[in-house]
């Protein structure tokens, strides 16, 4: 049992001595704060009471806010009083954009290159891991990263990933653009034969002698990717529960306390084993982020059925501030799905894309679902937003729908989703890809690839987030030091001053502003009174340090429903939760720790 909990346990055994036990108990069981932060350095996100250095939280929520005098009558013999020692201090972070239930079942699994700054780490972290890998079992990377991250400005070669291991199966996701597979991973799908299987929108890449190179090309479509990946072999469901709390544990260490997530291949809802575990770990007790999720149809052709059999057994909402259903999407239908691979020329949406789209779309209006919806590129919206003004005349779009993505969008095609009273949500997925859109569309055109600073104007519900995990990483600083700084993960400066958001701005996004896409705006993303009790103390100062500084961020402690749910160096006495020791024991987290230790 760690120090700080016999510790605590000690504490608790001198006050049962205390002859005033009983009037201390109904004292803190009443009138005073189950927890308190002082001397912080506190952004509330209430325009209202910008900053403070004190607050107070009871029953889950904040009940004061002000400084050190104002909260001290609320510290009773049993509250947890966390002194900040003047760090910064933050509503928690919510992921507007994230696939963190699928993202969950996988993280022990995956090796992460994240933060690797040199194809050289990154190759060394798969050989250091294949001397701890059984046999028979991958070494993955699963997203997360860039080619322009790395020195080299590469990926690595089929035979580079032989060399670091020989004897195991290598399997590289990179964005949804690409997936590689060394010699044994070749073999073990039997990608080597002619009689392997195939995949509409996909390539796998052969050479002039008919053999594998080991590239499996989205063409457009990632079908081929995701198909292979989910091929590969799967915890135990005992080591996926482990696995999904590990990961939770490690968007707490971000500061991550909420997301909105949006299903993704592999997610037949709702008998999909992800969504049973998340269930399961809900009536446990287990979850330390709330999650609201979309549904995602599988089968192209299957859409409008599924959507007819889920507006009929579920309703949005149901659930509550830790697991809930808010409604359909992010993909409404096949035919209408544009891919994100920037470096490829743009894809076009099927020639009856509308024709299915307005059905599904005036099933969702008739049932009272909101929806949301990947669209990427201006020329799509063209045509997708007609549909929209069609439906909103006649079954309605129901309040809370909103689109993913919209990098490529023109002024008049944002205009038109504020006039028809919907949102925006935006991922730093473009962040991973600015050289390849630059070689494709030019320096001048992404500019205002998205256009922040026309979107912010406009008024309209925006959220910030990452599309983790297969496409970009999990971590949040980097998507909120891309809107702040232009950043790219290679270090191009994307935008001019005109078109970025302050920090405060970008803060804003990842808190007030993404709340209303899981439908709770007002009741969590800021520190004030009544708000759910949410929130995080940095280990430094956003506002202070350097832009390249920004994706260097952690959390020193976090706190979900008024209750630590991380905590580390000189505030690791506070966290008093029990997360059990990774599984299996060859796992990649155990040796790697995460993203922060690289």
């Amino acid at each position: 049992m760690p120090l700080h909990r016999r510790q605590f346990l000690q504490g608790a055994s001198a006050l049962l001595a205390s002859s005033s036990l009983s009037t201390a108990y109904a004292q803190a069981t009443g009138d005073f704060a189950d927890l308190v932060v002082l001397d912080g350095r506190i952004t509330t996100m209430d325009p209202t009471r910008p900053e403070a250095t004190a607050f107070a939280a009871r029953g889950g929520r904040f009940i004061a806010i002000g400084d050190e005098a104002d909260i001290a009558p609320l510290i009773g013999p049993f509250t947890q009083v966390i002194r900040a020692n003047k760090k910064r201090v933050i509503p928690g972070l919510i992921d507007s954009h994230t696939h963190s239930i699928r993202g969950g079942v996988n993280y022990n699994l995956e090796v992460r290159w994240d933060a690797a700054d040199s194809l050289e780490e990154a190759l060394h972290l798969l050989r250091v891991q294949a001397d701890r890998t059984p046999d028979g079992q991958f070494i993955r990377v699963a997203g997360g990263f860039s080619e322009f991250q790395f020195k080299e400005k590469r990926l690595p070669t089929i035979e580079e990933l032989d060399s670091v291991a020989p004897n195991h199966p290598v399997l590289i996701h990179y964005l949804y653009k690409m997936t590689l597979l060394n010699s044994r991973a070749i073999s073990y799908f039997n990608y080597d034969q002619a009689d392997h299987s195939t995949y509409p929108g996909g390539i796998i890449e052969k050479d002039e002698n008919g053999a594998s190179t080991g590239r499996l090309l989205a063409a457009p479509s990632g079908l081929l990717m995701y198909k292979t990946l989910s091929q590969a072999p799967k915890l135990s469901i005992r080591d996926q529960i482990n696995s999904s709390m590990q990961y939770m544990d490690e968007l707490n260490s971000l500061g991550i306390t909420s997301v909105s997530d949006a299903g993704g291949g592999g997610m037949e809802f709702p008998d999909a084993d992800p969504y049973k575990i998340i269930n399961h770990m809900h009536s446990e007790g287990l979850l330390t982020t709330r999650i609201g999720y979309h549904t995602f149809p599988q089968v192209k052709g299957r859409e409008f059925d599924d959507y007819t059999d889920w507006t009929s057994r579920f309703t949005p909402g149901a659930g509550d501030d830790m697991l809930k259903l808010v409604g359909a999407g992010e993909n409404l239908t096949w035919a209408s799905y544009d891919y994100e691979i920037f470096g490829d020329p743009r894809p076009e949406i099927d020639r009856d894309a509308e024709e299915i789209q307005h059905k599904i779309m005036t099933l969702l209006g008739e049932k009272g679902w909101a929806f949301r919806q990947h669209i990427t590129y201006d020329e799509t919206g063209d045509r997708l937003l007609k549909v929209y003004e069609d439906v909103a005349k006649g079954a309605g779009l129901v309040d809370g729908w909103f689109i993913d993505h919209v990098e490529t969008f023109s002024e008049r095609n944002l205009e038109r989703i504020a006039e028809l009273g919907g949102g925006i949500a935006l991922q730093n997925r473009l962040q991973f890809q600015a050289e390849d859109f630059v070689r494709n569309y030019g320096p001048e055109k992404l500019k205002k690839t998205p256009n922040f600073r026309f979107i912010m104007d406009l008024g309209v519900p925006l959220g910030g987030g990452t599309d983790a995990t297969r496409v970009t990483s999990y971590n949040p600083w980097y998507s909120l030091q891309w809107m702040a700084t232009g950043l790219s993960r290679g270090g191009m400066r994307m935008y001019d001053d005109a078109n970025l958001l302050t920090r405060e701005e970008a803060l804003r996004v990842w808190t007030t502003g993404s709340s209303w896409f899981t439908g709770d705006a007002g009741k969590k993303g800021a520190i004030t009174e009544g708000l759910l009790a949410d929130f995080t103390i940095l280990d430094r100062d956003y506002f202070a340090v350097t832009d390249a500084e920004i994706a260097r961020i952690t959390s020193a402690l976090t706190a979900v429903d008024g209750k630590v749910v991380f905590a580390k160096d000189d505030l690791a006495h506070h966290d008093l939760r029990h997360v059990p020791p990774v599984s299996p024991d060859w796992s990649p987290v155990i040796t790697f720790g995460d993203t922060r230790s690289l």
